[in-house]
């Protein structure tokens, strides 16, 4: 049997995650401890305690949910110790931090650094161009590619996540999102709003990207020590040179994810 170990990304947090691990494993502990020594904040008591709406900003979610995601992983490796013989990882978005440093690519504190920064500037960028997202059922994604196409207004929009076969997040300014919602949920389709307000995976954060890509470069990556499917290419990679690039424009790139999961 091969396994393979999959990383969520925003979207799967609430107060408290991880730390039934984190107060009874001390390598659990020690995982939360590095991931706060890199941030300027107290990022295991927001995890904990919140309040909610301060957990859920992008520059304290982003490092919680990858300290969170890395100290599940290090309780199941305590578990189960060599019976988890891992053939592939993949990380959803935000998750695929995770899948680099569960590989080998990342440290925990160099992964914690990146999306720290990459919080940031996603904030930033959804402060200047406000947006959203929302999930589109029932339509393909070439039914959800030709509505897009479609659209003459001035707003925003593109596919932001391709989940299942017909589970397509759509991501952009308002004005774009609503116009093709409204002709999706003509052609049958049921749209619901997410709660984020940063149009992620979109042209509207891409002014993020270059900004990441300075940061990235300072950051060592290794290759891979077990294989990672990248959300950009649906495909395995071991040259970081290639590795650093990707991440860097994931940021505004659609999430492959039915095509990593096929």
């Amino acid at each position: 049997m091969k396994i393979a170990v999959l990383f969520p990304g925003q979207g799967s947090q609430y107060l408290g995650m991880g730390q039934e691990f984190i107060d009874s494993d001390k390598d659990c502990a020690s995982v939360m401890e590095v991931a706060e020594s890199v941030c300027d904040f107290p990022l295991n008591e927001i995890t904990r305690e919140g309040p909610m709406e301060e957990l859920t900003r992008a520059i304290h979610l982003q490092p919680a949910i990858t300290a969170t995601n890395l100290v599940c992983w290090q309780a199941l490796q305590s578990a189960l110790g060599e019976r988890l013989q891992v053939s592939c990882f993949a990380g959803h978005s935000l998750g695929e931090y995770s899948a680099l440093c569960a590989a080998g690519i990342l440290t925990v504190a160099d992964t914690v650094r990146l999306v720290a920064r990459r919080g940031a500037l996603m904030e930033r960028e959804g402060l200047k161009n406000p947006g959203g997202m929302r999930a589109v059922l029932g339509l393909d994604i070439a039914a959800i590619d030709g509505i897009i196409a479609s659209y003459t207004g001035n707003g925003v929009v593109t596919t932001a996540n391709h989940n299942t076969p017909e589970q397509i997040v759509i991501s952009g300014s308002l004005e774009g999102l609503d116009a093709v919602s409204k002709i999706a949920e003509n052609k049958g389709a049921k749209v619901i709003p997410l709660n984020v307000s940063v149009a992620n995976h979109s042209p509207l954060v891409a002014d993020a990207v270059p900004d990441f890509a300075s940061f990235l470069a300072g950051i060592e990556f290794k290759q891979p020590q077990i294989p990672v499917y990248f959300n950009v290419s649906a495909q395995m990679e071991n040259d970081p040179v290639v590795i650093r690039d990707m991440m860097a424009r994931q940021i505004a790139s659609k999430v492959r994810w039915f095509e990593i999961i096929s």
